[in-house]
């Protein structure tokens, strides 16, 4: 079955083609500048990127433009679109109503609306592009897959917040967790490549790129997880400042005279590494401004470590004992000096790296000697190919 993957955001659109059979991907591209001018980066497998700049004046004429490529007859990778067997669209926020993946029918799409409040920049988009792919392509099987479904695993005494309890009940609010489609994946693959038992494991997922978070998977399903109500809570970001004492919202907002809003977008998009440093939110440039002697860099790097090493401290605690440490994403899978400085901190838990293993960047590999008592991976993300397997799955029973 050929699996097209959508990710919908509100101008644009990200999209994979994938052979379910062999996991290989066919196409990938994505839609931008949706409803301004419109522009189409499409790249079959083995080619180089093709752009075209044409109106979007919404997401349907985006999907439209996506189908038509992926059926040209000089570049396209499918000889008509019935060989599209199922769609899956990433989801960020399924609330409580989601604890898995589901198909996608009328009824499904309004308890999806009814979780828009706990991500209104999301939700609406990822709905959107879904109506679009409906409208274009009746009678393919459509299944929607939750950032957040992964963590509904997750008991009370680490979901709830210590606030009156007439906040949950009333309106939801508890600590969801986000990037499940990666941690699932991961902990999935990494117990695979280690060789241990998932349903007898105790794994630690490091997800650390722009956006970062930490999960604790017990015995395959998480038991915690750094995000909460949102993607703000949790570790030292790209721009998000993570865990911060409200008070200290509150007297920022009184100093500078900024409305909730304005408080919302500098926690969200002028904090993290790039707030502390003032160079970037890229581990590149924090490095390369670290190694010319750039002090705030290097206390941006530092603080980044730090919160990551607490966290993983903290769910071995959670766990009682950790068997695998994994780090993904685009920060984990390719920054050796991170992930050297986070084992640091590691010592108490008997984690060893293997200096020359850690060096390379972006594979699959383990980077822990055989004498640690800890294993440590690297182990490539591919949230596409999770979100395919579950498109599968749902579409064939």
């Amino acid at each position: 079955m050929k699996v097209l993957v959508i990710n919908c955001g509100s101008s644009s659109l990200k999209y994979q083609v994938i052979d379910s059979e062999t996991e290989k991907v066919l196409a990938k591209g994505l839609c931008e500048r949706i409803g301004i001018d419109g522009r189409l980066v499409y790249q079959p497998a083995g080619s180089e990127k093709i752009i075209t700049e044409s109106a979007m004046p919404t997401h349907k004429e985006a999907v439209r433009m996506v189908l038509d490529a992926l059926v040209d007859k000089e570049n396209g990778v499918l000889s008509s679109l019935s060989e599209i067997g199922a769609v899956g669209h990433r989801i960020v926020h399924g609330g409580e109503k989601f604890t898995e993946s589901a198909l996608i029918t009328d009824e499904m799409l309004r308890k999806v609306e009814e979780c828009n409040e706990l991500a209104p920049l999301h939700n609406p988009a990822n709905i959107i592009g879904i109506n679009a792919c409906r409208e274009l392509m009746p009678g393919v099987p459509m299944v929607g897959v939750f950032d957040t479904a992964f963590h509904q695993t997750m008991p009370a005494k680490a979901y709830m917040y210590a606030v009156p309890y007439e906040c949950y009940q009333k309106y939801g609010v508890r600590r969801y967790g986000f990037h499940g489609t990666s941690h699932s994946f991961v902990s999935k693959r990494a117990a695979e490549v280690a060789g241990i038992e998932l349903a007898n494991s105790k794994i630690i997922v490091c997800h650390l790129g722009n956006g970062a978070s930490v999960s604790a998977v017990l015995n395959g399903k998480s038991v915690d997880t750094s995000m909460g109500l949102s993607p703000l809570e949790g570790l030292v970001m790209g721009t998000r400042s993570g865990d911060i004492d409200p008070t200290a919202v509150q007297y920022i907002a009184k100093k500078e005279g900024l409305d909730f809003d304005g408080v919302m977008t500098l926690l969200n998009k002028k904090s993290g590494v790039l707030g502390i440093s003032g160079v970037s939110s890229d581990f590149r440039d924090l490095l390369a401004a670290q190694d010319k002697g750039d002090k705030r860099a290097k206390l941006a790097v530092d603080m980044f470590v730090y919160r990551v090493a607490k966290y993983i401290g903290a769910y071995a605690a959670a766990m009682n004992g950790v068997d695998l440490i994994a780090f993904t994403a685009g920060v984990g899978e390719n920054n050796g000096f991170v992930r050297q400085e986070i084992c640091r901190y590691l010592g108490f838990i008997g984690v060893e790296i293997d200096s020359k293993a850690n060096e390379v960047a972006g594979e699959e590999r383990k980077i822990s000697t055989d004498n640690s008592m800890v294993k440590v991976y690297v182990i490539p993300t591919n949230e596409e190919l999770a979100i395919a397997r579950e498109t599968v799955r749902l579409a064939t029973e």
